[in-house]
């Protein structure tokens, strides 16, 4: 399962790669969606995630729909850097308390108190600096995760185009409700299964192809203490990867919901080095040349399909770090 990548989020590589047009509509209806939300919970953490590389698109807008995107993300980054100072001047104060009571009485809750101030602190403060940083740093700013936006290329009408889609597949004809598990977890629709195309990815698997380019990727394994650490990889030749996907656009029958364009990432059994490291499955990482064959499935037949996924690059992934 890749449960996380670092995307391209720069919508012009796309454009310079491949010709592609860029569905702004779509990119406005995003970010105008993300600012409604807030406008009635009142509160950032919405569940529209947009990486702060895709924001960066609009900084030096050259149309008017640009522009309006652009006063979009301004406000909601003042409205982000005004409750994270709140909260940064709340955690210091708590740190402070802590460290205070540490210094006449140890207690558990005491040194509890003063590790969580701290981390939040140091969380508050990455923040700050993200909501006024212009500069792009890619492994922080194009870093997706699932439930996350992120631009993906598909093909319409014989033309490729570039738009924003969630990652985590909702396929059409299912309820919202199953983005999640009954225990409250994320659902696996991040990641499509190659030996489950034909079965649950049947609707999408020869219709709605996408891909989405990375240059990194990283998984979640067992630390073997009962816990987990995340292992980051990267293509040893430095290669930008094309990661074949699968694609919905979903709308709700009642009309209450409002349209969600989301996708999956096709993985398949690890690639040896990768099983090394504890995890049981890679993306597939098609062959550039086979790039819009993969994008225009209308007529090819199944045997075709698979024939590039099974045609897929084997750069060895090399492990860039992990984090307990």
């Amino acid at each position: 399962m890749c449960y996380s990548a670092e995307a391209w989020t720069l919508y012009d590589q796309y454009v310079k790669r491949f010709g592609a047009d860029i569905d702004i509509r779509a990119f406005w209806e995003l970010y105008l969606r993300r600012d409604d939300r807030y406008r009635v919970r009142n509160k950032l953490s919405d569940g529209t995630k947009i990486p702060k590389g895709m924001d960066l698109n609009f900084l030096l807008p050259k149309t008017e729909v640009e522009r309006r995107i652009q006063d979009l993300i301004g406000t909601w980054n003042g409205r982000k850097l005004a409750e994270s100072e709140v909260e940064l001047e709340k955690q210091k104060a708590r740190l402070q308390a802590a460290e205070a009571k540490l210094a006449t009485k140890p207690t558990k809750a005491a040194a509890n108190d003063k590790r969580i101030a701290s981390n939040k602190i140091k969380q508050m403060e990455r923040w700050i600096a993200d909501a006024k940083r212009t500069s792009h740093h890619p492994t922080h700013d194009d870093r997706i995760f699932p439930l996350w936006y992120a631009p993906v290329l598909l093909v319409e009408d014989g033309k490729p185009i570039v738009r924003p889609m969630r990652y985590l597949c909702r396929p059409q004809g299912m309820d919202s409700t199953t983005d999640y598990t009954k225990t409250g977890q994320v659902s696996g629709k991040y990641n499509a299964r190659r030996d489950n195309l034909q079965k649950f990815w049947r609707r999408q698997f020869g219709h709605t192809h996408a891909l989405m380019l990375a240059e990194t990727f990283y998984e979640n394994v067992d630390d073997g203490h009962g816990g987990s650490k995340e292992i980051h990889f990267q293509p040893r030749s430095g290669g930008t990867m094309f990661i074949a996907c699968l694609y919905s656009h979903w709308v709700d029958p009642t009309g209450t919901e409002p349209d969600l364009w989301s996708f999956a990432a096709i993985t398949d059994e690890p690639e040896p080095e990768v099983a090394a490291q504890g995890h049981d499955r890679t993306v597939i990482n098609i062959k550039p040349e086979n790039a819009i064959a993969w994008l225009t499935p209308q007529g090819r037949s199944d045997e075709d399909l698979l024939a590039i996924l099974d045609d897929k690059r084997h750069p060895f992934y090399e492990l860039v770090r992990e984090a307990a």
